[in-house]
């Protein structure tokens, strides 16, 4: 996210947004980045500050677009919190990340902590002592104690099998953060698009929805075509009238664009129910509604998660070699890659009655932005769940082959080309 400073009275804003994060990296440019990914959130809140205090701000149609983006973490640990919530704990992370940062929280000591990372450190300014726990946007102040030596001790009784002396070394998200503040933000030419190539169906380009709903209902006479009152959403409805398909045409890319209900019988409740979001590629679309198509209304009859459900559904991403791994509750298959997955969610699964969210299958260069999401309920038959994961495991499609650091540059820090304004601040979010 970078910041470009023009006119005679640009100090006047310059200290303003230094003050609240944004680092200098030239004369009149400044950039924010942040370990919790919520640039957009904090560049809005920057430039309406800045505009309250009479100071113009122009934000650029690419930053507008990342403002008013939503978007979820796919794998956050804690599925409870709200999206406030969320936006909160991180934010707390990213003030613990700057006190280490700029030398106001001196840590002496950290330790490997299962799969994270803890630390002992004390505040100079004030002498408290604080014991931390996680890495990047979910570092958390566990406890504190009044004095260094009470920490030590209470940290080294608990891990002094892994206790190292100093700050632990910089996960990747601070090490790309640290990048991006020492680059300067220099205007770069578009680089020259590749020829399409033949990339995993879960890479593909996201293609026309629209023509693909079309197409389904021209070649099976056996779903119908219905319009609501609004232009903005078509339903398509299987002669049983047990399986229905809802299509928002004007869903974000992050926003549930299909959704695939199944009923018992034409007045009964919904059975199971799966999601799609805006940007979820067509061919992996493509499965889902080749099953549709190919089992008609018995696709209706899911059957309760179990061991043998979960296994018939995910073989073909165990056959192709998918990492599996198993954490608390939730149950996860990562693409060798790991720009892909699916994670099963065994509390949702122990609440049959309900049309929960218990498959979570996404894309991206990591869990914590996905590209696209789709998520299923509990009594999602396992055939169908299968058809989607040999897609993911075998399928194909076209689109810019990326590897998987590419895409999270693109996605996170790199900057984008900026017309500097003569007579007012310009913010633009680098995408």
């Amino acid at each position: 996210m970078t910041a470009i400073l023009a006119g005679s009275q640009a100090h006047i804003p310059h200290v303003g947004l230094e003050a609240d994060g944004w680092t200098p990296v030239a004369e009149n440019a400044l950039v924010l980045v942040r370990i919790d990914h919520e640039e957009p959130y904090w560049a809005e809140k920057a430039a309406q500050q800045l505009m309250a205090d009479g100071i113009s701000a122009e934000i650029t149609p690419q930053l507008r677009e990342a403002m008013d983006e939503d978007w979820t973490w796919a794998d956050y640990p804690m599925p409870w919190c709200t999206r406030s919530e969320i936006r909160e704990i991180s934010n707390q992370a990213q003030k613990i990340y700057d006190d280490i940062r700029h030398g106001q929280l001196l840590i002496h000591a950290h330790a490997e902590d299962k799969h994270t990372t803890a630390a002992i450190g004390t505040y100079l300014n004030s002498g408290k002592s604080v014991y931390l726990h996680g890495e990047d946007h979910l570092r958390q102040i566990a406890e504190t104690f009044d004095s260094p030596a009470q920490a030590l001790v209470a940290f080294e009784k608990v891990h002094g099998t892994t206790m190292r002396p100093g700050p632990a070394p910089m996960t990747d998200a601070e090490r790309a953060a640290a990048e991006a503040r020492t680059a300067p933000p220099a205007a770069k030419p578009e680089p020259a698009h590749p020829e399409p190539e033949t990339v995993p169906a879960y890479a593909a380009d996201v293609g026309n929805h629209d023509a693909l709903l079309d197409a389904f209902l021209d070649a099976h006479g056996d779903w119908e075509k219905w319009r609501t009152w609004s232009d903005e959403t078509t339903h398509a409805i299987h002669e049983s009238q047990t399986l229905r398909i809802e299509r928002a045409h004007e869903a974000h890319a992050h926003e549930t664009a299909w959704t695939v209900a199944a009923y018992e019988t034409p007045v009964s409740d919904r059975v199971w129910v799966v999601t799609a979001t805006g940007a979820t590629p067509v061919p992996v679309l493509q499965a889902l509604l080749d099953h549709l198509a190919a089992d008609g209304w018995e696709t209706a009859v899911g059957t309760p998660v179990n061991e043998k459900v979960i296994t018939a559904a995910m073989q073909p991403l165990s056959d192709a070699g998918w990492k599996h791994t198993m954490d608390g509750r939730w149950i996860r298959w990562t693409s060798p890659a790991a720009d892909a997955g699916v994670q099963f969610d065994a509390f949702a699964a122990q609440h049959p009655s309900q049309t929960l969210t218990t498959w979570t299958v996404w894309a991206s260069p990591g869990p914590d932005r996905p590209t696209w999401t789709i998520t299923a309920s509990p009594h999602t038959p396992s055939s169908l769940l299968a058809d989607i994961s040999e897609n993911l495991a075998h399928g194909t499609g076209t689109g810019q082959t990326q590897t998987p650091g590419e895409r999270r540059r693109i996605l996170d820090t790199a900057p984008s080309a900026i017309s500097k304004v003569p007579v007012s601040p310009v913010v633009s979010r680098s995408r």
